[in-house]
């Protein structure tokens, strides 16, 4: 079912009423369960409603309707009891998306990249806290060390607020849910290559068909290789990305998907950073040319299994093993106000890391009509056996003179490290699910989890390099339970409106009790019939206990974890996304969030409580807008995009004490031409007018992304 209405035909839907049920839990909950007709609807699950309404088509539409998490069909999001977000592969490549903080930058309540030329990670806050990734609705984990690359995933997912009660272990600002490029059992393809500046090259294909003549054996090989500059003179930002899948579906009532994955980066992880006396040229490298560099490698494999026993009974099982290795190295400056002179002292950083992980479930679900009320039960288990290493050195390097920089090449001799990390990650957890509508109208979801942590960490330190190592061994053993409830009221056939109450438990550390959250919400939804749009809104409260925060050591530069008691986000959230008039989409959000510290201990000696959050803007706002100016006999359709980003001021520190960022506005802009049927040449710019700010301030300050130009020829068949 799923490759036929990829297509665009127009059918009765089943849509589920269950709202963010534990089908977010597994990434292929929802099944195909077969043919259907009029008479006989796709059985999604008991609570039903018939709508003559388009499927998802994430590749043709900005506008997604259901909420995937990992699955083919979904869970309309109209009756989802939750602030949820979509960001479809159209969407990507409109705006030619390259990195996880361009693809939610245009989304509501999320502020992305502010530490700019620092590119060791993706940098993201979400309702002004951390949020978990996931890919297919299992963690990514120990793999966050890697930067995922979009063009593996069909479409990202954003749920806001955590909610460990369907995902476990997880941050308390939301759930990004990466969705694989799967096989489809149709033919596909396309082909593209890209030239742009900063100095960017990069080459793509990404196809697919039907293997046998039953028609149940398909395949998908998707490739992606990148050769680039990132702004700062002697970087590098170079990748090779290998997927291929296979699915095996004999009957319309099982189906079995294998995908293996292979991501290699080769990079510069850091500008240095610029000092803090004045702005300087975005291009300027006061590093090391010699010692800054960032190799990543990751590999993994996926098991996604799915079977209908018949009469509401569904099983789905789920594995997935990943391989992680990574090294960097590279030379900041650690500058002070009020410094004297143009000299600035720098330090070295860097360090190794390994991480391998298995992680999987299976869940078993249950549905049942009755006469005025329908219901579906979910129940299952999860498990994660983690481990990663760590081994990270700093030391004090060569002052540069930042009036005449002159190099001074890498390291003689590295410091040993400080540190050696061997930390294991054990994860059991079990989780029920409940979901009841009445007359159609109204949904009631309860869900309870327990997950049991068994964290051990063994190693040694010697903080202070004289080779005498202290052997440090500790562990910690959790058991926390997280519960969540929502009430959906679906007014009519387009407007929903619902309240919710959920908890987060973070990932805890060996020695610390695990961060707790607990969100309040309510919001509503509209979708007008006949349109292919929706607009949503929601107000929240949001709270998180037993806060740990990245504090910098002003004597040293080492980025230490400091106690805070607990913080509270509340604000607003608004999005809405449009098709209109067959020639123009529309993408606007605005979020309004006041955080505050409530309670904490004195961090190195500076009161913080009543302070903002760091990194966390009071107001942020986006739009992007396509328009299509169809073609003619003489030429093909040229779509025009403009997009505008504003992020208010924001404090660099929760001490509030080391200045602000200005409020900003930056603007991108697109233009597509259809030069034939299948072949379309598009050109992409980022920051059009070259806006330069500070976005990020530590010992160092750190500048927002400057203007990128893309070159873009596609060619699908």
């Amino acid at each position: 079912m799923a490759h036929d209405l990829s297509c665009g035909a127009r059918r009765t839907l089943t849509a589920l009423l269950l709202g963010c049920t534990a089908l977010i839990a597994a990434p292929t909950l929802a099944q195909d369960s077969g043919a259907g007709t009029e008479e006989s609807p796709y059985r999604l699950s008991p609570i039903l409603i018939n709508a003559d309404a388009q499927a998802d088509d994430d590749a043709n539409s900005v506008v997604a309707r259901e909420l995937w998490v990992g699955g083919k069909v979904a869970t309309s999001i109209l009756d989802t009891p939750a602030s949820v977000s979509v960001v479809t592969e159209k969407e990507v490549r409109d705006r030619d998306a390259d990195t996880l903080e361009e693809v939610l930058s245009y989304s509501a309540g999320i502020h992305t990249d502010y530490y700019g030329t620092d590119d060791r990670n993706e940098y993201f806050l979400v309702r002004g806290f951390q949020a978990t990734t996931y890919r297919d609705g299992l963690t990514l984990g120990s793999m966050r060390g890697a930067r995922e690359e979009p063009y593996a995933y069909e479409r990202t997912e954003v749920i806001r607020g955590g909610n460990s009660t369907l995902f476990g272990t997880s941050d308390p600002g939301g759930t990004i849910n990466f969705v694989t490029k799967q096989p489809r059992f149709e033919r596909f393809g396309e082909v593209y290559g890209s030239v742009g500046s900063p100095r960017n090259a990069e080459y793509g294909f990404d196809a697919g068909d039907v293997l046998n003549a039953e028609g149940t054996l398909a395949y998908r090989l998707t490739g992606k290789v990148q050769d680039g500059e990132r702004d700062y003179d002697h970087s590098r930002n170079d990748s090779r990305f290998l997927m291929g899948g296979l699915s095996w579906q004999p009957t319309t009532a099982t189906k079995l998907s294998v995908v293996a994955d292979y991501l290699k980066r080769e990079n510069t992880p850091n500008s240095g950073g610029y000092p803090l006396d004045r702005e300087y040229d975005r291009d300027d490298f006061f590093g090391e040319p010699d010692f800054n560099f960032q190799n990543v490698e990751r590999s993994s494999i996926t098991g996604l299994l799915e079977h209908d026993f018949g009469n509401g009974l569904n099983l789905r099982a789920n594995l997935r093993y990943s391989d992680l290795k990574s090294d960097f190295g590279y030379v900041y400056l650690f500058d002070y106000a009020g410094r004297p002179g143009t000299s600035v002292s720098r330090y070295y950083f860097g360090g190794d890391n390994t991480a391998e992980e298995l992680i999987g479930n299976v869940i078993l679900q249950y549905d049942r009509s009755f006469d005025r009320f329908d219901s579906s039960t979910l129940a299952g288990l999860e498990f994660r056996d983690a481990s990663t290493t760590e081994a990270p050195f700093y030391g004090l390097y060569t002052p540069i003179d930042v009036a005449n920089p002159v190099y001074s090449g890498a390291p003689g001799e590295l410091a040993s490290p400080y540190q050696f990390r061997d930390n294991d990650y054990k994860t059991q957890s079990l989780f029920v699910q409940q979901n009841v509508s009445f007359n159609d109208q109204f949904i009631a979801t309860v869900g309870l989890r327990h997950d049991w942590l068994d964290i051990t960490s063994t190693g040694w330190d010697d903080f202070d390099g004289d080779g005498n190592r202290d052997a440090y061994k500790a562990s910690g053993d959790h058991s926390e339970t997280s519960v969540r409830g929502a009430l959906t009221w679906k007014i009519n056939t387009e407007f929903s409106t619902y309240v919710s109450y959920v908890e987060s438990v973070a990932p805890p550390g060996v020695g610390a009790e695990p961060e707790r959250g607990e969100q309040y919400e309510l919001g509503v939804k509209y979708q007008p019939l006949g349109t292919t749009a929706l607009i949503s809104a929601s107000v929240y409260d949001l709270r998180k206990n037993n806060v740990s925060v990245s504090v910098t050591d002003p004597d040293t530069g080492n980025i230490t974890r400091e106690l805070v008691g607990e913080q509270r986000v509340r604000g607003i959230d608004l999005e809405a996304k449009a098709e209109l008039a067959n020639n123009v989409d529309v993408i606007a959000s605005y979020s309004w969030m006041e955080s505050e510290v409530l309670r904490s201990d004195p961090i190195r000696g500076q009161d913080v409580e009543g302070n903002e959050f760091s990194e966390v803007p009071n107001h942020l706002a986006s739009l992007w807008v396509n328009y299509t100016l169809a073609g003619n006999e003489t030429r093909g359709d040229m779509t025009f995009g403009l997009g505008a980003r504003y992020v208010g001021s924001y404090y660099f520190a929760i001490s509030n004490a080391t200045g602000k960022a200005d409020a900003s506005v930056t603007l991108d802009a697109a233009f597509t031409y259809q030069v034939q049927d299948n072949t379309s040449l598009a050109v992409n710019v980022s920051n059009l007018l070259d806006d330069q700010h500070v976005v990020g301030r530590g010992t160092a300050d750190y500048y927002n992304p400057g203007r990128e130009v893309a070159v873009t020829l596609r060619h699908t068949f």
